[in-house]
């Protein structure tokens, strides 16, 4: 595989490549170029074995075994403190933050080197509670909400939603106890900028432990991943799916046409991300919400519209979970591989990437951040997710694509041709409400828009970490990362979805790693915080 991936790289840099490719555009010869590399990081991260006579790829399994390990745990934590978190959003703890703790440098040595220090008592973050998380929701809910959830059902059928919605409320916990240490081991400058993610937990942290230098290579290894990653699911991939469904709509031709559209994305991009994470969070907090809103309201409308029919749909989503349709291939594993793939790259419980904004928030309590990180999941996978499948379930009761049919991402339709992705998603809510692809349009540029505006921060940060904080570092990351804007709207659906979900996905192995080491330090924080809140009850 690595000679495969060798030898056509170096095909793409000669001179015969341009000779051969000479009657290809411009958006397919950038795509025959990345695909070979695409398809052989996917083989590599979604490595399988054998279980239940299916191949089931390792990463999955340790991402929803450790999932349901935090919720146990930490006594369902998902389910008894949601109200607690939406509280905490709303600023109805806020006052506990006068209370805060003395913060006294904890500086640890490890063979002569320091290796834990808080740089700055005076500066506790950069951003408040609803930012952070209007920062990371950004991050998530975004093409794979609407584009992959197509994907899965298009795969998978009805069933893998079930698996989807199951995955994000376990899912919760993860994020619970990954935001908790973000907060807990971030540094901050004498500026107040503020440095956090997994890349310093995982070395502050495992240091701490006993075992710097594993946590040093799991820092840098999550570091690098995360710099692909932010290139890959967090930006070529949105700038993608915006692309087709502006080709779409306005029916575009033209060879260069996904390159110039992401040229203008890289360009309104780079406007804003120049300006850091406080610029991108007063962008994402008034962005968020309006784009919620929008898409939400719309898929709201068409299954009440529809709802005579929402029996049938939901009835459909829980038996194919365990009785697939027969063009289903993998039977109930494939379905349920379907599902968790999906609602990984959705949510992104478990690669630590939230944890990277939610970081930057003012607090004195890590296990705060931590409760209002739990409520990414449900947000993204279990209501937006979930009515992006109902609206899919609905559109095809009578059969205009075919369940498990996908060659190349695309489904195959009723009348011979495919589709697939964020088209299928602009088809059902056309289907429903006249005109409504447009609205979807608008939706999804704006989706894709603010979900590239947070993962350059979420690369800029692991960036940073890898090559020091200086403004020439930071420029050059920008650069790097509105390049591949540009070259995700020129690649086929196919080729984004290989290199981004596994990039998305290889962040789980050094990340849950680190959790497993670090989570008793999350439940004294946790226990901490729930005493003050008790306090403030009794004293109410």
């Amino acid at each position: 595989m690595v000679n495969i991936l060798y030898n056509n790289t170096l095909a793409v840099f000669s001179p015969l490549y341009f000779v051969s490719a000479s009657n290809q555009g411009l958006d397919e010869k950038i795509n025959d170029a990345f695909m070979p590399f695409a398809v052989w990081w996917e083989n590599l991260i979604l490595a399988e074995i054998p279980l239940f006579g299916q191949g089931i790829p390792l990463i999955l399994i340790i991402l929803m075994g450790g999932a349901l390990f935090f919720t146990i745990y930490f006594g369902f934590v998902n389910v008894r403190h949601f109200t607690t978190a939406i509280q905490v959003v709303r600023g109805k703890y806020d006052e506990l933050e006068k209370i805060r703790p003395e913060l006294k440098p904890q500086v640890q040595t490890v063979d002569g080197d320091l290796v834990d220090t808080i740089k700055d008592e005076g500066h506790l973050g950069e951003v408040n509670h609803f930012q952070a998380l209007a920062t990371a929701v950004s991050g998530t809910v975004g093409l794979g909400n609407i584009a992959m959830v197509a994907v899965a059902i298009s795969f998978g059928g009805p069933g893998a939603t079930f698996w989807m919605i199951l995955a994000g409320l376990l899912g919760m916990s993860t994020k619970f106890v990954e935001c908790t240490l973000g907060v807990k081991y971030r540094d901050i400058d004498g500026k107040g900028n503020v440095y956090g993610g997994p890349m310093y937990y995982l070395s502050k942290g495992i240091a701490q432990r006993g075992f710097s230098k594993l946590g040093k290579f799991l820092a840098v290894l999550f570091a690098i991943l995360c710099v692909g990653a932010s290139f890959g699911g967090g930006n070529a991939f949105q700038s993608n799916q915006a692309a087709a469904q502006i080709i779409e709509n306005f029916g575009l031709t033209g060879d260069a046409t996904g390159s110039i559209i992401g040229l203008v994305f890289a360009l309104l991009a780079g406007i804003v991300i120049i300006g850091g994470i406080k610029r991108i969070a007063k962008v994402t907090e008034k962005v968020v919400p309006f784009m919620a809103i929008l898409y939400v309201g719309a898929a709201i409308f068409i299954i009440i519209s529809k709802v005579e029919w929402v029996d049938d749909a939901l009835a459909l989503i829980f038996k194919n979970a365990f009785t697939p349709e027969a063009t289903v291939s993998g039977g109930i594993v494939g379905v349920m591989i379907q599902g968790f793939r999906r609602a990984a790259f959705s949510n992104e419980a478990g690669a630590g990437s939230a944890a990277i904004a939610h970081s930057a928030v003012n607090t004195a309590y890590p296990a705060s951040e931590g409760l209002v990180g739990l409520l990414e999941p449900f947000i993204d996978t279990v209501l937006v997710c979930t009515m992006t499948a109902i609206v899919i379930i609905l559109f095809n009761m009578d059969g205009v694509f075919v369940y498990g049919n996908v060659v190349d991402g695309q489904a195959l339709l009723y009348d011979g041709s495919r589709l697939g992705g964020v088209n299928i998603t602009s088809m059902a809510f056309e289907n429903s409400i006249h005109g409504s692809s447009w609205v979807l349009m608008l939706a999804v540029c704006l989706f894709a828009f603010s979900t590239i505006l947070s993962w350059s921060y979420y690369g800029l940060q692991a960036w940073k970490y890898l090559f020091g904080r200086s403004r020439a570092m930071d420029l050059s990351y920008k650069i790097i990362y509105l390049m591949f804007t540009v070259l995700g709207a020129a690649i086929t659906l196919d080729a984004v979805i290989k290199f981004s979900d596994a990039m998305i996905l290889a962040l789980v192995f050094p990340n849950m790693l680190g959790l497993f080491i670090l989570f008793p330090y999350v439940k004294s924080e946790f226990s901490c915080y729930k005493k003050l809140i008790f306090r403030k009850k009794n004293q109410s």
